[in-house]
């Protein structure tokens, strides 16, 4: 049996749009969780490096290095970085380095200097203490009629 088309009278504008409602899609109620919010650069430890260095050493097949660097995520040029450093026998040098700018070294004497530099401010604030207190007392003297020494003190 045929289906009929059944008339839908809800109002003039369903009539107009041919008896369809726009559908609203609501959006995803969260990230899916495989993806990080920020991509982050991928670091082999050391002894990560020096396993995938042995087992490209033991590969003697045709292919089988570059079966391992696929399955490790590795460039051959990074294998070929990570071989050098090993030969130079810098295991240190197999640690990932940070990134970006470098920590300048503290100067052994930046402490000392800054101590000085405090001092040197106290004492100049002492200094201009003194000397106008002292021409405060040279005015006083003159005003009470008290001579004075010519080197500023009394006879």
């Amino acid at each position: 049996m045929p289906m009929l088309p059944i008339p839908n009278n809800a109002d003039a504008d369903g009539a107009r749009d041919g008896g369809r409602r726009p559908t609203v899609v609501a959006p995803p109620a969260s990230v899916p969780p495989e993806l990080s919010p920020r991509p982050r650069r991928r670091t082999f430890t050391a002894r990560d490096k020096l396993r995938i260095l042995a087992a490209t050493d033991q590969a003697a097949g045709t292919g089988d290095i570059g079966a391992i660097l696929r399955r490790e995520g590795v460039y051959s040029s990074t294998l070929c970085e990570w071989r050098r450093q090993r030969d130079a026998g810098a295991f240190g040098a197999l640690t990932p380095a940070r990134r970006g700018p470098k920590a300048a070294e503290p100067n052994p004497l930046a402490a000392q200097v800054a101590k000085l530099q405090k001092e040197n401010a106290h004492l100049t604030r002492r200094l201009t203490r003194a000397d106008a207190i002292i021409a405060v007392q040279k005015k006083l003297a003159d005003l009470l009629g008290i001579p004075m020494a010519p080197n500023g003190d009394e006879p």
